[in-house]
Parts: structure tokens; sequence; C-alpha cells
């Protein structure tokens, strides 16, 4: 599509995160100025959710958490058709959005208050935020006044660092969120 081999691709993406620099900014390395135009054909070669794209541990945290009566939210960065793909697999949280489907994306403040407004409109700091990226989600949730988990795993954990220490908690799988999520409540 690009020319490229996936792992080259997928080796500058990294790179590009590494950098602090958004992910689509590769394409502005790789001289691709209407990278947006192949939106479609990634779609078909790559898109929707398969079972193999969630952790093994993702919904066993989900079925814990709900046993420990949390209630439960997924939203994200995603074309709106990912939600039923999601449900499709088994993810069926309390409230499922995606930010193609709101209007705005993370990190804008406007996608947090959208956040709290889809989860009932709690008192921020009543609402633990779990995200993998400290831009997109650890820095944001927090300025909102969320309980931001930093989930420390996939390419944003490997190469992201916390060096304002905004994580009110980190992890590095979903299973130990779960067994420590107590102590969100407990950091200040």
């Amino acid at each position: 599509m690009l020319g490229l081999p996936y792992l080259t691709l997928a080796a500058a993406i990294g790179a590009t995160i590494a950098e602090g620099n958004p992910h689509q900014s590769v394409f502005d390395f790789l001289g691709v100025d209407d990278w947006q135009r192949l939106a479609p054909e990634v779609e078909r070669r790559y898109g929707g959710f398969q079972a193999e794209d969630l952790y093994p541990d993702a919904l066993p945290a989900l079925d814990a958490l709900r046993a420990e009566g949390c209630s439960l939210a997924v939203i994200a960065n995603q074309p709106a058709q990912r939600a039923a793909e999601l449900v499709a697999l088994g993810v069926t949280p309390d409230v499922l959005a995606m930010s193609d489907a709101m209007g705005v994306a993370k990190p804008d403040p406007a996608f947090f208050e959208q956040v709290l407004a889809r989860c009932w409109n709690p008192r921020p700091a009543d609402l633990a935020y779990v995200g993998d990226r400290v831009d997109n989600d650890v820095r944001p949730a927090a300025a909102a006044g969320l309980r931001a988990v930093w989930l420390r795993r996939g390419p944003w954990g490997v190469v992201q660092r916390d060096d304002e220490h905004r994580a009110h908690l980190v992890v590095d799988s979903l299973a130990e969120m779960v067994e420590r999520l107590d102590e969100v409540w407990a950091a200040g």
C-alpha cells in the first residue's frame, strides 16, 4: 500500500511515538501527504477488532470489576463501528462509546467532559480512568480531575514515561489493576 513492508511501517510508527509525536505524523516523514485517502484500504486490510486483539486479561478484568459492583465504561479513540465489534467479542460495559461517534477525541478536554456526562456525571474524582497512553489518557484525565490509571503496555507503554507523575496508579496488566484499584482512592 505504501510500498513498505508491514514491520518497517510498524517500526517507523514506533520511532515516531518514541519521539513524542502523534503516530499519524509518520506519514509526513514518509512523504505521504494525503494518507487519509488510504483509510478505506487500511480498514479493509487491517480494520476491525478480532478476538486476538483483546489482551487475555481484558474480559476477566471486566467481569471481576463488575462482580465488585463497579460501573464500567469503554470509551476510546476509534471509529464508531468498533463499538459493535467490541460487543460481538463479549465486551459489554455499561457505557460504550467511540470518539468518532462522540465528535471529539482524546486528549481534548471536551472528550473527558463527555466521559463524565456518559457516566452519569459523577464527581470527577469518583471515576477511575484507565488508559495506556500518558499523553492521551493519563495527563488529560488527571487534568480533568479523574483518577488516572496508567496501564503500561502496548507500544506507548514501552516508550512513554510519566515523568510528571500524573498517574494515580501505574499497572502492567488489567489483572494487576483489578487487584490494586483500591489504591486509586487512597492516592492524593
